[in-house]
């Protein structure tokens, strides 16, 4: 477990710890000869089986990007005031930052009780709670660094709060916020384990996608096996130089290949917020800008709730559920906290009716099981981006009843709904186009579902015709009991039309049929195309057929020519059908556009014998 502390510069956050730990955080040769914690400071409280972290945050304006870099993804926070000095600027600064990010549990230390009338404590003590009505649980301890007053108490409060995090049986996810290299050792990143676990040897991932491997831990300050949710950690790392990370980077167990720079949030609001207001946001040890887009009112009001979307201007590794600070656009006021509610928002049709209330849904409190039947609810999602989000593991959501292929998760009822459709809409085009044998698999895609990812709307077609709901003849797929026939006209002009393919064996085009029969050349056209689909012609070129019985004879001379040699040419092919070049090249073009053949440099090789 680890606990921030914060408050106004020189109100004894560092001698408290000092107290309570024996460790002194001001670290930093500068910090040491200022007097100021200017970057992180951490001690560490040994207690049974276990140890208490502490980040003694800066307090000091100038460095309150540190401050906040410190307090993501830690649940409990002691705020610090000098029962000498009372509320100054910096504790109503970091009471504002405390209260937006929704701590457990905020607990108020006054310290320098030695310096200060009982009165004048007491007083203070209800100033506070009084100013702050966010903060009426929360526990009061009165304390001395010099004399000891209070120590003991908040020290078995804090053994009282130590209890092992939910998060430790997630993905592990660390946000680094140093990077250095130790003589012997090599290169050390330190951060705050955000979820999961890690031991030596672990293989994970940076936010480049690179892997590196843990040789060395060190758990709240101690040589470590492993290390857990909620503790401070140093990793030493091997297969990656210290030029390729800095601080804000992550070291995950998931793959990271879901940064984004557009996410929706629960905004807790500091001040008055208009829309389109450019932010300085801080998540974690990321710190970068961007702008903030309100999507249900043009503006809103201080220490009120809403739903925003925020655009950032460069992409970060987030997951539902993280917490952010904003500040203005000058970084001068923390004006709101946000927790993300969902990644990677879509562009359009964001103040939608239906996207509105899809959100409201979201942010109502539910278990895993709810949550996912309202994202499955009319769409199939990629599975490792939803582990992502939610930063969960994929044996996770094996309980949850969804099915899935390699790549996609949905619902039973999505794919009934889908196929439903998909049947219905085929129907629906028979009725308009009747003279159509069917259409091809990409089209029923793009009529049925452009909106649905492509290669899952196939496998749902695939699926279909397996179980014999649809039918796929040559290529075109078509309801079982749809039919396509000639006319009675059409069937005359046909009657006169096979003859000529029959006494040629010639691959002939639409004008000279048309021409030699004296028919209009559309309708000539119309005809040998519907013969195809049928299954008595084939195009090889636009407007240019054969018959399919002279194709199939082809494809087995191809086949077996092929079987001898190993391969065949365009001018073996011709010699072999004694064609001319120009229609022998649009012949073995067809074959491979078929998939019957492939080429090869100026060869063609069998790719699917199975074709013809």
């Amino acid at each position: 477990m680890i606990i921030v502390t914060a408050g106004h510069v020189d109100h004894g956050k560092t001698s408290l710890l000092h107290a309570l730990t024996g460790t002194h955080t001001a670290h930093l040769p500068e910090e040491k000869k200022r007097g100021l914690t200017i970057d992180l400071g951490y001690a560490y409280l040994p207690i049974d089986n276990d140890i208490i972290g502490f980040i003694d945050v800066p307090g000091h304006q100038k460095f309150l990007s540190n401050m906040l870099a410190g307090l993501g993804g830690i649940n409990y926070a002691m705020l610090v005031v000098s029962a000498e000095e009372g509320i100054k600027p910096q504790t109503d600064e970091h009471l504002a930052i405390l209260r937006l990010l929704n701590f457990k549990q905020i607990m108020l230390v006054i310290t320098k009780a030695d310096r200060a009338q009982s009165q004048q404590i007491e007083q203070l003590s209800q100033q506070l709670i009084q100013n702050y009505p966010f903060l009426a649980n929360s526990p009061i301890f009165v304390t001395s660094a010099n004399t000891g007053l209070g120590i003991e108490q908040l020290k078995q409060h804090l053994i009282q709060l130590n209890q092992p995090s939910e998060l430790i049986n997630k993905p592990f996810r660390y946000a680094i916020d140093r990077v250095f290299n130790v003589k012997g050792a090599g290169l050390v990143v330190t951060g705050t384990a955000v979820a999961g676990q890690v031991k030596i040897g672990d293989e994970l991932y940076l936010s480049n996608g690179q892997k590196v491997r843990v040789r060395n831990i060190h758990a709240q300050n101690n040589q470590s096996e492993q290390g857990f949710a909620g503790q401070r950690l140093a990793l030493n790392i091997a297969n990656v130089e210290k030029e390729q990370i800095q601080r804000g980077d992550w070291i995950s167990e998931l793959a990271p290949d879901f940064a984004t720079d557009r996410i929706t949030v629960k905004l807790t609001t500091a001040q008055t917020l208009k829309e389109n207001t450019i932010v300085h946001i801080y998540h974690y040890a990321s710190h970068i800008t961007g702008k903030v887009n309100l999507l249900v009112d043009k503006q809103a009001n201080a220490n009120s709730e809403t739903v925003a979307e925020i655009i950032l201007d460069e992409p970060l590794h987030i997951a539902l559920n993280d917490k952010f600070i904003l500040r203005s656009g000058d970084d001068s006021q923390t004006i709101a906290g946000a927790v993300a509610i969902e990644i990677n928002s879509p562009k359009r049709h964001k103040r939608s009716d239906e996207r509105l209330a899809y959100l409201a849904r979201l942010l109502q409190p539910v278990d895993l099981s709810k949550k996912f039947a309202i994202y499955l609810a009319t769409k199939a999602l990629p599975i490792a981006q939803l582990l992502w989000a939610e930063q969960l593991f994929a044996k996770d959501i094996e309980s949850l009843g969804y099915q899935q292929t390699s790549r996609w998760i949905f619902s039973a009822k999505f794919k009934q709904q889908l196929q439903q459709r998909i049947v219905e809409q085929l129907s629906e085009y028979h009725q308009q186009h009747n003279d159509q044998l069917g259409v091809t698999k990409a089209r029923l895609y793009r009529i049925v579902a452009l909106e649905q990812p492509e290669e899952l709307v196939y496998s749902f077609i695939d699926e279909l015709i397996e179980n014999k709901q649809l039918s796929q003849t040559r290529g075109w797929i078509h309801t079982p009991d749809h039919r396509i026939e000639f006319s009675a006209d059409e069937l005359q002009i046909w009657n006169d039309v096979l003859p000529i393919f029959q006494r040629t064996n010639q691959a002939l085009w639409v004008r000279d049929i048309a021409s030699e029969l004296s028919v209009d050349e559309t309708q000539m056209r119309n005809l040998l195309y519907k013969a195809g689909k049928l299954g008595y012609l084939v195009p090889i070129v636009k407007d240019r057929f054969l018959l399919i019985e002279q194709i199939t004879a082809f494809a087995q001379l191809i086949k077996d020519f092929i079987q001898q040699n190993g391969e065949i040419s365009v001018n073996q092919l011709r010699d072999e059908i004694n064609y001319g070049r120009k229609v022998t090249v649009q012949l073995i073009e067809y074959f491979d556009r078929s998939g019957f053949l492939r080429r090869k440099g100026n060869v063609h090789l069998l790719r699917d014998s199975d074709t013809y």
